[in-house]
């Protein structure tokens, strides 16, 4: 019998401004990336949060672009990215940044934008390749001080009933419950359907459920890398300041370990987003495009 045919990639109108592409990793996966900007200057990644897409960045990332290139992407089994047959462990994933990067030809020193989840695999990739590192934004990213077993089953449980949700039709739900104090007036609308429309489905939460599965496993590995701090370039830590329901004491907390982490960084500093919760990119996008374009003001800043 012959082989079977390799389905053709699905494809997604990435937004205006940016173009969409599939590379190939070694293991055969197909990984949907979305590239915007030119420029000498160095590449900016943007990582996403558990269960969000590339599409989460839409506007932020074709602001970006008008200054420098841009890359965001699809981790496995989101939208127009291939599922991967393996635990979506937080090695596995920064296995895949790097081989995304690799596939490019990308193997000059980037700035590495995380939100949420996607700080631990900064700071992942950060560890093991510091000289591919030029700065650093972490956008409310994870910490160990966030997580514990039982906070790890509850998200994976909860991205279980969201898949739920989402195959059954509740995609405005979703969105509420995603956005409870709505987006931000910068976001278009068009924008704003883009995101959701790669969020706010079955596909996206199956994806965020088998990544939480795998936070209990990544605890030990997260506080080895805060504990081993980031290389010595230019970091700026956004952090929520609005304390949402539940958040009383965490947010505190956060914002503390937050502040003391960027003490040990060389050149690391906190800003802290009053008007905002988790969801800075979507609430603040405009903080986290200063953020950046801080960040390559200063690389620009240093002498050949």
């Amino acid at each position: 019998m012959g082989s079977r045919p390799t389905p053709t990639p699905r494809t997604l109108d990435p937004g205006a401004g940016l173009t969409e592409q599939h590379v190939s990793l070694p293991d055969g996966r197909r990984i949907r990336v979305v590239v915007a900007g030119t420029g000498t200057g160095p590449l900016v990644v943007l990582e996403a949060g558990m269960s969000a897409p590339a599409a989460s960045w839409v506007h932020t990332q074709r602001e970006i672009s008008a200054r420098t290139r841009t890359l965001s992407y699809d981790r496995a089994g989101y939208a127009g990215s291939d599922v991967d047959a393996h635990p979506r462990t937080l090695e596995r994933l920064t296995d895949d940044l790097t081989a995304v990067l690799d596939a490019l030809d990308e193997t000059a020193p980037v700035v590495l934008v995380g939100h949420s989840w996607g700080g631990p695999i900064l700071r992942c990739f950060a560890d093991r390749h510091p000289d591919r590192v030029a700065g650093l934004v972490f956008v409310d990213a994870t910490l160990a001080e966030a997580m514990d077993a039982g906070s790890a089953r509850i998200t994976s449980r909860s991205l279980q009933l969201m898949s739920l949700l989402a195959r059954v039709g509740g995609r405005r739900l979703i969105e509420k419950l995603a956005l409870p104090h709505g987006a931000s007036p910068e976001i278009s609308a068009a924008d704003l359907t883009t995101i959701m429309r790669d969020y706010a489905c079955t596909e996206a939460m199956r994806a965020g459920a088998r990544e939480a599965a795998q936070i209990g496993a990544a605890l030990p590995v997260m506080v080895a890398l805060q504990e081993a701090g980031t290389p010595d370039v230019p970091t700026v830590c956004l952090q929520g300041g609005r304390v949402d329901r539940g958040m009383a004491t965490l947010r505190p907390l956060l914002n503390r370990t937050a502040a003391t982490l960027m003490e040990a960084a060389p050149q690391g500093r906190v800003v802290i987003v009053a008007d905002a919760g988790h969801l800075i990119p979507q609430e603040s996008p405009g903080v986290v495009r200063d953020a950046v374009l801080d960040v390559l003001d200063a690389l620009d800043a240093v002498p050949e």
